[in-house]
């Protein structure tokens, strides 16, 4: 039998496609592509939280489980530790869609207004108290104030923890131990408001310069939960822990408005639906974790005291910190969060 040029060069391919095959599959399954095409929307999720935070360890199963079910048309890359900036840099990109997606504290939104955040402090007593409120009239209060600013907001939120004060050379147990106190707090007004009230010295400083202004004694202490004391490695720059519970603080997913708008409605249903399961699996996270926290944190040296809540309370509103935040939010916004916290003035 003859075989023409033409037969020649279909084997050569046939042979260069089957080795090509071949070499392929010989390849670990970690080096094919996890999907046939690319991703249709590409999206950019940053948080300032350490990537072992139980916040983070979520997000990263959500975004897991969207890339899965939409078959790779979305892929979220999760950028944690402020890998993309500080939380003000990153508040600035996601409104600019320069960052499609953030987990902020709802308090670092209230530079745009107060009322984007309503959990003043010792305003809750207890996890019951803040989720009534949160997924209530509360939290939809602060829902509509910050989507004014360019977010699309998802209802669930993250849970962050009651914050906790923590001290280089001494615990925390009255109001007078704060008196000249040089604290590191957010770059939140009413959290300097709030330790100006207690006579303390606060500085406003982004949670990614925070462990090294601990380290050179920029400040003496610092205030957030237990969650973030450890994974962040406070234990190492830090002493003593006051139990103090002086605020509880709350996580928003927010989107850019533009961005989300353009997303089809059958994937905004599939990443809100995974994004709803990974808060309420993180709460739990959060609630098994405190049980083991303290001791955890014992073992690695930190020092722990329990501070009574009643008379910081009592100074706070005996300095008119109070009435000041109440003029600020305005009497709608001090009913909403009344109906939850009960009277605070």
């Amino acid at each position: 039998m003859i075989k023409t040029q033409a037969d020649a060069l279909g084997r050569r391919r046939f042979l260069t496609t089957a080795g090509a095959l071949g070499a392929a599959s010989a390849l670990p399954l970690f080096t094919l592509p996890r999907y046939a095409r690319a991703a249709e929307f590409n999206l950019k999720y940053g948080s300032e939280l350490p990537a072992t935070h139980p916040q983070v360890v979520r997000i990263k199963e959500a975004t897991d489980a969207i890339r899965k079910e939409t078959g790779g048309r979305v892929d979220i890359e999760v950028f944690a530790a402020g890998a993309l900036g500080s939380i003000t840099d990153m508040i600035s990109q996601t409104r600019s869609g320069a960052m499609q997606m953030l987990s902020v504290a709802a308090a670092s939104l209230t530079t745009f207004d107060p009322k984007a955040s309503l959990t003043v402090p010792y305003a809750f007593k207890d996890y019951n108290a803040v989720w009534s409120a949160m997924d209530g009239d509360l939290g939809a209060y602060s829902r509509r104030i910050i989507s004014r600013f360019g977010f699309h907001v998802f209802d669930s939120m993250w849970d962050h923890g009651f914050r906790q004060m923590t001290t280089r050379n001494k615990p925390i147990s009255t109001p007078e131990d704060l008196k000249g106190f040089k604290i590191r707090v957010a770059v939140v007004p009413m959290y300097v408001s709030m330790f100006k009230a207690l006579g303390a010295a606060p500085t406003a400083i982004n949670f990614s310069e925070l462990y090294t202004s601990l380290q050179t004694r920029v400040v003496d202490g610092q205030e957030n939960s237990l969650a973030l004391i450890d994974s962040a490695r406070f234990f190492e720059v830090q002493t003593h822990v006051s139990m103090t519970n002086h605020i509880w603080e709350g996580y928003f997913t927010t989107f850019n408005d533009a961005a989300w708008k353009r997303l089809p409605g059958n994937l905004q249903d599939t990443i809100k639906k995974h994004f709803q399961q990974a808060t309420l699996n993180q709460r739990q996270d959060m609630v098994a974790l405190s049980s083991n926290l303290q001791g955890q944190l014992q073992d690695k040296g930190m020092k722990f005291n329990q501070a009574d809540s009643a008379p910081f309370r009592r100074a706070l509103s005996s300095a008119g910190f109070y009435k000041e935040w109440k003029e600020k939010f305005g009497p709608e916004a001090w009913a909403v969060l009344e109906k939850y916290a009960g009277p605070l003035v």
